[in-house]
């Protein structure tokens, strides 16, 4: 082996020392590192398994979000559906009173129109009588009392049928 540069007593303290090295290390290194990777794989688990509770939280957040957005939608789109109701009653209200107010002109009108035909009538009467009154003075050239005369000018409308109302 001395060939082959291998030196047999080094090589056997080489062994010895590899063999104690590994000893110590199985005895001392090896509990302490598998304590260190048990703690830092506990401290991933941890770490994942806060991970997911946040990610399974957010996603529950999402969809109370989710909820209240549709409430807030259903509220908003039955507050606007009674807006829309609401103003349908309110022009329909607005009708009904214009109807009735305009009802109200036109009643107020045609009674107007009736009193001031009447009045008309009474005045075209008036004067018919009036009329009558000179025409009886100029064909009888004498003077009647006025009671005789609206006597006589009655009696002539009674007998032509006079002007009649309405």
């Amino acid at each position: 082996m001395a060939a082959l540069g291998i030196n047999l007593p080094v090589l056997v303290a080489q062994l010895v020392n590899f063999l104690i090295l590994l000893a110590f290390l199985a005895l001392v290194g090896y509990p302490v590192i598998t304590k260190m990777l048990d703690k830092r794989a506990a401290k991933i688990k941890e770490s994942m398994e806060q991970a997911e509770q946040l990610r399974q939280q957010t996603l529950q957040a999402e969809e109370r979000m989710k909820a209240q957005l549709d409430a807030a939608r259903q509220d908003g789109q039955r507050i606007l559906a009674k807006a829309e109701q609401v103003g349908e009653q309110m022009k329909e209200e607005a009708k009904t009173a214009a109807r009735r107010e305009a009802e109200a002109i036109l009643v107020r009108a045609q009674a107007e129109i009736k009193i001031e035909r009447d009045q008309a009538i009474d005045e075209l009467r008036q004067e018919v009588v009036d009329i009558a009154i000179l025409a009886a003075e100029k064909v009888v050239h004498e003077s009647l009392d006025k009671a005789a005369h609206l006597r006589l000018i009655d009696e002539v409308v009674k007998g032509s049928g006079g002007l009649k109302k309405g």
